[in-house]
């Protein structure tokens, strides 16, 4: 194995994901502080999440032909950008000019993301070795520490903002991934992950049964999650009830980060599962029930505070584990010709998921606060569970891509 280059990628994986979960807060806290209305702080995300879309279907095609050295730089590079541009943003600006302002520069910081997220994960597969387990062990570090540093990213952009402010918080962000870059830039080997087959672009389509059920599945999974989420929920704690800064960010870091570590432990919870696509639909159920219980506490005004923060809680429990059975199964369904691009597929359907939501989070706040976000987010996840009805058994689709290390998602997640 290539420690080094694991390190490499790692570290410069683990700078972004914080700065990524603290750009988050930021703009969404010293935004809402100046009164912008619900709908204009989801539009501030709008083009992020957008961009995520289009860089996941040509993210891997385009790292392909270039080699993940050049991609994670770019996506690095992209960051340091974003940040520093974000400090131009002027007070006296009118809203709409800095609506689309923001707008712009986050689609900047979506394409780093994508680029920088797509390279790592990648990129690891490359510096694995051939040692039995290696990849499996080496993947679930990364992909389980992303979670938890976003959260960590959530607190640290909400306390930045309460202590410094807002464009010296943003001068302390560019500056952490600024390190990452010159590391990348001096130490990563420029060829890693370069194919010798140049894939055409229509090669980033699929026409998998399976995998495009999968897709729509999971565009509503995080719909329903980001339609309260995103806007709705921090927008609430601070506005009705009188959450400080330092209390939004800590409770959505600690959602964030037992989310990771649910999805870590996922195997042990489906261990009893007799058929992963059975479990599936089973667990998405349960998250109806769930989503609709918040709902209808809050919106009977019922010990709200304990409603949604117990209820978040479970909500996230419940929706590790759905998360956690489809990073299997696109796996499973995924054609062994085309694997990259077949998940580069379902990653960009969960980026449609993530504008959807963070646009109705919006939306669904301005006309009738966070009840009706809730039942929003209920019927999202009652779509998702019909989408896995249609799912295909697993004995009729293509055969995992590799070895058994990937054969079950007790060993895989």
């Amino acid at each position: 194995m290539n420690r080094r280059n694991y390190a490499l990628v790692t570290g410069a994986y683990w700078a972004f994901t914080i700065t990524d979960g603290a750009l988050r807060m930021l703009v969404l806290l010293y935004f809402n502080g100046l009164g912008y209305s619900p709908v204009a702080l989801a539009f501030l995300f709008l083009a992020y999440e957008f961009m995520g879309i289009v860089t996941n279907l040509l993210g891997g095609w385009v790292g392909s032909r270039t080699g993940l050295g050049i991609t994670l730089r770019a996506g690095l590079a992209l960051q340091v950008v974003a940040l520093i541009a974000l400090t131009f943003q002027q007070v006296s600006w009118a809203e709409w000019v800095s609506v689309v302002f923001v707008m712009a520069v986050q689609a900047l910081s979506g394409i780093a993301k994508d680029l920088t997220k797509m390279s790592s994960k990648s990129a690891v597969k490359f510096v694995a070795g051939s040692e039995d387990g290696a990849l499996f062990r080496l993947v679930a570090i990364l992909t389980g520490s992303k979670n938890a540093l976003k959260g960590v990213g959530f607190f640290i952009g909400a306390a930045l903002l309460a202590s410094i402010g807002f464009d010296a918080a943003l001068w302390v962000l560019a500056s952490l991934v600024a390190v990452a870059l010159a590391a990348v830039m001096l130490l990563l080997n420029e060829d890693i992950g370069k194919s010798k087959r140049k894939a055409p672009l229509r090669s980033i389509l699929t026409k998998s049964a399976g995998v495009n059920r999968l897709a729509a599945a999971r565009i509503f999974l995080f719909a329903s999650r980001d339609i309260w989420f995103v806007v709705a929920l921090p927008v609430f704690l601070e506005t009705e009830l009188d959450w400080s800064f330092y209390g939004i960010g800590g409770f959505l870091a600690a959602w964030i980060i037992g989310y990771g570590a649910v999805q870590s432990i996922a195997p042990r919870i489906l261990r009893s599962s007799d058929s992963d696509v059975d479990a599936a639909r089973t667990w998405s159920l349960a998250l109806g029930v769930v989503a609709g219980a918040i709902a209808g506490f809050v919106a009977a005004d019922i010990a709200v505070t304990a409603a949604i923060v117990v209820g978040l809680i479970v909500f996230g429990i419940v929706f590790a584990v759905n998360s956690s059975l489809h990073s299997y199964l696109i796996l499973a369904y995924a054609d062994d010709d085309a694997v990259a691009t077949d998940v580069g597929f379902y990653y960009s359907a969960n980026a449609v998921g993530r504008l959807v939501g963070t646009l109705l989070s919006g939306l669904l706040y301005l006309w009738g606060g966070l009840p009706v976000a809730l039942w929003g987010a209920t019927a999202f996840v009652a779509i998702t569970w019909l989408l896995t009805l249609r799912l295909p058994d697993l004995d009729d689709s293509p055969a995992p891509a590799t070895s058994d290390t990937i054969s079950s998602p007790r060993r895989l997640l």
